[in-house]
């Protein structure tokens, strides 16, 4: 059992500690700058779950502390016996060479930073300004001590863990505090999150380039050639995305539509070209469209579309109704009794209830369910509506 514990701490820490590329900082920054250039200016940022030695996150806002005219930089870390891996820590030079470090503090304490004024007499505000010493705590951002800081922010931006996102950004929303965060894409469809981003409280930031996140880890080794570059040292994932509050110039762009009789006749897509119609779902009152530029400009009712949909979500032009994946959007059927069949073999179903499902003719080569007909099941769906110009 304790060998068990051990390797669950260990994954959740492999999937956890990821470093954001400074070029994707910078260019996540720049969309909200130029919707608004002084979005950041008079204002207290606080980079929390953070290695302020290290950190991109740190780097970039200190860098450009007086060019984004920024009252007060705050950034915080874990204290090494807080992380659930342990590598040998290798304190940085920075810190050791400074009269204030102490060894087994920085075991259990946490570190802050901060930057306010110019501190080098070199007349800038600049990394070389920053100042630190240790917290009274391990730097868990659930702590009083951390909560302070939050209360004190008028920002919060950083790369929070993904396991501990959901309780990450309560603990932000309930401050009621301006952000941008990453996390994985399927967070949308969490029960805490999704109403959120249904009520435009929150929404996806500007995005990475191509839909693909970089980052540095302990663990990059371990994810193979498929994702790991080693001439980078970088591990790649698509599945990734900002979240934030703070508005930006592409989520009020709108998405370039066809009618849904020209999607039928020139879609590039197999799956909806040539066909006669768009598929109804069984138990759901909505269209399958299972592609985000195959949404029909034309269409009234309600459409399922992909979790990635919100990529190129535009509040102005769509109105987001619900999701497969949350209690608020119930099923219209529900199936008391299903049978999954895998490649044409029918086979007993323990699975739960059904996401989104598609009538089919008759039993094909994949999975598929019998619910007294054949019905194939869908990924995670958002339903959403064209908005009605206002009169």
């Amino acid at each position: 059992m304790a060998n068990n514990i051990k390797l669950a701490e260990a994954k959740k820490a492999k999937n956890d500690e990821f470093y954001t590329q400074y070029s994707d900082i910078e260019k996540e920054m720049s969309a909200y700058l130029e919707f608004d250039p002084d979005v950041f200016r008079g204002k207290t940022m606080l980079l929390p779950c953070d290695d302020p030695e290290w950190s991109n996150f740190t780097k970039y806002f200190s860098q450009n502390f007086e060019r984004l005219g920024l009252k007060k930089l705050i950034s915080t870390s874990y204290a090494v016996n807080s992380k659930k891996y342990k590598l040998g820590y290798q304190p940085t030079l920075f810190e050791t060479s400074d009269s204030q470090y102490d060894k087994n503090k920085t075991n259990i304490n946490g570190k802050i930073f901060t930057l306010t004024h110019d501190k080098t007499g070199d007349n800038k505000i600049n990394v070389d300004d920053l100042e630190w010493h240790y917290l009274e705590g391990d730097g868990d951002f659930r702590s009083a001590e951390i909560t302070d800081l939050r209360d004190e922010a008028d920002i919060i931006i950083t790369n929070p863990p993904f396991s501990l996102f959901r309780e990450f950004l309560a603990w932000i929303i309930d401050s009621g505090k301006e952000f941008i965060n990453i996390s994985n894409l399927n967070a949308i469809t969490y029960k805490e999150i999704f109403p959120l981003i249904k009520n435009d409280q929150i929404w996806l930031g500007n995005g990475f380039h191509a839909g693909n996140a970089y980052f540095s880890t302990p663990f990059a080794e371990e994810y193979g050639d498929s994702v790991y570059n080693p001439d980078t040292g970088l591990v790649k994932f698509r599945n990734v995305c900002w979240f934030t509050n703070l508005d930006h110039g592409r989520r009020h762009q709108p998405l370039p539509l066809m009618t849904m009789s020209d999607n039928l006749k020139f879609s590039k897509h197999k799956g909806i070209r040539g066909k006669e119609s768009y598929d109804h779902y069984d138990n759901y009152d909505a269209i399958e469209v299972p592609f985000t530029d195959a949404i029909p400009s034309d269409y009234d009712g309600v459409m399922g579309v992909p979790i990635s949909f919100l990529n190129k979500y535009s509040p102005d032009q769509f109105e987001i109704v619900g999701s497969d994946a949350y209690d608020g959007s119930p099923p219209t059927k529900k199936y008391p009794n299903k049978s999954k069949v895998v490649n044409g073999k029918r086979m007993k179903s323990k699975t739960g209830t059904m996401g989104c499902v598609i009538r089919e003719d008759d039993f094909g080569s994949g999975t598929y369910f019998d619910v007294g007909y054949p019905v194939r099941a869908v990924y995670k769906r958002i339903f959403i509506k064209h908005r009605k110009p206002s009169k």
